[in-house]
């Protein structure tokens, strides 16, 4: 089989459209596979070149509305061989943002107008029913003649898209939502041109006609055009992901050639390469140190807090940062071969896997189109055929009219647009509030459904940072160990110094410092030499103790650093990453919503399983790598369960990207934040629980919004259509299709503001 092609997609608006893609090029000769994914707008192809190719596929697809689109190198900002390693990853933000801003200024005119026509409705039908005094004729005069051009100006240029999905429709048989609201929008503009323009004609031929409608049409078009803009704008950071992973590389490497030092591009470095890595430059390759030792920040790809000692015959990794000395390593894999470019791959196949995301109203939009159609046609017929024997041929196509626009009105798909978006809008604020950030409607969707969370150690149940966790130390003697350490360039030292600025000890001092790889350090200070370090430094010493306390300590996943004269050993303090405050009731919270936690982490088994015992989590995977993660996720996948999966570092990425709903924590990496559906922030794990719980309740408005959206159809579109009129003598005016259709949509948006006073 060929290997798949990303293409981003131009025009595409829902499930049904990925549906109508899908179809049309898996009928093209050569095309092996074709998954659509609707979430992040992007076609995965995989074609026989020598049969077919991109140019054949938009001459199918570019008369039913759709581009496929292929980004340029420089466009994306990238090298001819990462572009070739990538291709098709974003669309340019140039071509979304502009398309963004077209949506906007449509919609900022087109809102004013439908207030407006709103108002008149309204007034309209409260008159009617003897609420309010009937319109002014000077009032009704102006407004008879202003609202055609209003309804024209919002049909042909904000529906424009709308009336492009009905001609597809008739010329193609091609349903999706822009159809369905061009259909019902078009059918009450028509209708209302012929009565305004031949008004006194038809009224004197079928006095049973009613008014106008332009109204619907420009409510309904203003409505999900607004739904439409909301949804694109959510969409529009989708592939920065991959950006800012691709911007972890290193652009340049310094290699040894011929004896001497040449910087380079990272795409003129070659294997077996010598590659000199000063302090605090990135790591452009993957390798195995042959020249020095330095201490690596690692915690892009281990997620752990405390850089790795690294010296000869270490392997170092690509993207990852040199912290404090200079050291040479020797190149053993390039370009695509790194482990930075294998997670690079990871998050993009994640990304465009197809959802298992199922749109209502999309489903029932390529069947619900033609129904509604033959509904309002039988309507017509029946009154004619059989009407004409009693009522009279003009009365029974009168009636048969007012029928056919009737059904046609009140199945016009607002409420049903509005359904899902409004109670999406309501729940995505509420989490804001909450301090739960939702990247899109579809993550809010499937949360509700988790049945499974797994969580990263570092920064997601833990601090994130080494810290002070055990002190065997009086003030004066951990004052000294803080004078030692503050000439100590290694990670542990950090911590000690903190907590001595944050507690105010007087930091005194040091001469003679020394520092003894891999053990300790030493140094005088106020006149008495110290020497502070690990339990073989202490033996190295000559210096005994009983190791049972620290031993404990080791065991709980602490690390010691034991403070000791020439004399004795006089303490010690413990750092280790702290655990959150919150994490331990936050795991209680989820395992009440019935949910099971699965700790899956790169720290040592040991470490793990103690942290995951004093928060209560129920399974530990320990001693990963990114690819275990991600395979971890996919395994609980294919047994049926449904996966969230939380973290915040970049070696988290992967896995946040293929699991049903990624949450990074707020004060993870930008690369796990976009990788992820939903962002906690300030790293709070406590919030969760609220995710789900939001989730829930919304889902929850949302079929209720369905609800409300479908009842009106089912109960209106029989009444509109006469059923019931030779029994009681009922018959549904088109004014009051039209009001029972904004009574549809009213419900539908009150029952979504409800949402707001629900606690979570």
């Amino acid at each position: 089989m060929n290997k798949p092609v990303i293409y981003k997609i131009k025009g595409m608006h829902c499930a049904s459209c990925a549906s109508i893609i899908e179809r049309t090029v898996k009928k093209i000769d050569g095309v092996e596979s074709v998954s659509v994914n609707p979430g992040t707008e992007n076609a995965k192809i995989s074609y026989d070149q020598n049969k077919t190719n991109p140019e054949f596929f938009n001459k199918q697809l570019e008369p039913l509305g759709y581009t496929l689109l292929s980004s340029t190198a420089s466009d994306m900002g990238m090298s001819r061989d990462e572009h070739t390693a990538h291709l098709g990853l974003s669309q340019t933000k140039k071509e979304k943002l502009a398309e963004l801003s077209s949506m906007k200024s449509k919609i900022i005119s087109a809102i004013p107008l439908a207030v407006l026509s709103v108002f008149i409705m309204g007034w309209d039908i409260f008159a009617q029913l003897q609420v309010v005094r009937e319109m002014p004729l000077v009032w009704e005069e102006f407004f008879h003649h202003l609202l055609p051009i209003i309804a024209t100006y919002v049909l042909f240029v904000v529906g424009k898209p709308y009336l492009l999905g009905l001609y597809r429709f008739l010329r193609y048989g091609k349903a999706n939502m822009d159809t369905l609201i061009g259909l019902g929008t078009s059918v009450a503009f028509l209708y209302s041109f012929i009565i305004s323009a031949f008004e006194e004609t038809l009224f004197a031929a079928f006095p049973n006609l009613s008014g106008t409608y332009y109204d619907v049409t420009i409510v309904v078009i203003t409505f999900i055009a607004l739904g439409k803009y909301l949804e694109t704008r959510s969409k529009i950071k989708t592939g920065d992901a991959i950006e800012k992973l691709l911007n972890l590389q290193a652009k340049t490497a310094l290699v040894i050639r011929g004896g001497k030092e040449l910087e380079l591009s990272v795409n003129e470095v070659k294997h077996d390469d010598l590659v000199i890595v000063k302090p605090g430059a990135k790591i452009p390759l993957d390798g195995v140190v042959t020249e020095g030792s330095s201490f690596v920040d690692e915690s892009m790809v281990t997620g752990e807090p405390m850089p790795t000692q690294k010296k000869v015959g270490d392997m170092v990794i690509a993207g990852t940062m040199n912290t404090n000395s200079t050291f040479t390593f020797r190149v053993t894999k390039i370009g695509s071969e790194t482990l930075l470019a294998h997670i690079i791959q990871m998050v993009e196949e994640a990304q465009n896997s197809k959802a298992p995301i199922q749109a209502l109203a999309d489903k029932i939009s390529s069947i619900f189109v033609p129904v509604v159609l033959v509904i309002a046609l039988i309507a017509l017929g029946t009154w004619i055929l059989f009407g004409t024997g009693s009522l009279g041929f003009s009365q029974s196509l009168s009636f048969g009219l007012v029928s056919f626009v009737g059904v046609l009105v009140i199945a016009c798909p607002c409420a049903l647009g509005l359904a899902t978006p409004t109670a999406i809008i309501v729940g995505v604020g509420k989490g804001a509030k909450e301090g739960i950030l939702i990247k899109d409607a579809a993550t809010l969707e499937k949360l509700h459904n988790v049945d499974t969370v797994i969580v990263d150690k570092t920064g997601t149940i833990t601090i994130g940072k080494p810290t002070l966790v055990d002190i065997g130390l009086d003030t004066e003697f951990l004052a000294a160990l803080a004078s030692l350490e503050k000439k100590s360039e290694h990670p542990i030292a950090h911590a000690v110094v903190q907590y001595a600025q944050e507690n105010n000890l007087v930091v005194h001092d040091v001469s003679n410092f020394e520092n003894i790889q891999g053990k300790g350090i030493k140094g005088i200070v106020g006149g008495t030499e110290y020497f502070a370090g690990n339990a073989t430094y202490m033996h190295d010493l000559g210096l005994d103790f009983d190791s049972t306390e620290v031993e404990q300590f080791t065991v709980q996943g602490k690390t010691p650093v034991i403070l000791a004269t020439k004399e004795k050993v006089i303490g010690f303090v413990m750092v280790a990453d702290e655990i959150k405050k919150e994490s331990k009731q936050a795991v209680a919270n989820l395992h009440k919503l019935g949910i099971k936690v699965i700790m899956v982490t790169g720290d040592n088994e040991q470490t793990a399983k103690y942290i995951a015992s004093l928060v209560g989590i129920d399974e530990v995977v320990a001693h990963v790598l990114p690819q275990d993660k991600l395979a971890t996720i996919k395994e609980l996948q294919s047994k049926g369960h449904v996966v969230a999966m939380a973290g915040d570092g970049v070696n988290d990425a992967p896995a946040l990207a293929q699991a049903d709903v990624g949450i990074a924590m707020g004060t993870g990496t930008d690369v796990a934040i976009e990788s992820a559906g939903i962002t906690l922030l300030g790293g709070d794990i406590s919030k969760l629980t609220k995710a789900i719980k939001l989730s829930k309740i919304t889902m929850r408005g949302i079929k209720q919004n369905l609800f409300f959206a479908f009842i009106y159809n089912i109960v209106g579109i029989p009444l509109a259509a006469g059923l019931f009129f030779p029994i009681f003598g009922w018959m549904l005016s088109p004014i009051f299709a039209g009001f029972a259709m904004s009574l549809s949509s009213v419900s539908v948006v009150l029952n979504s503001l409800r949402l707001k006073k629900m606690k979570i």
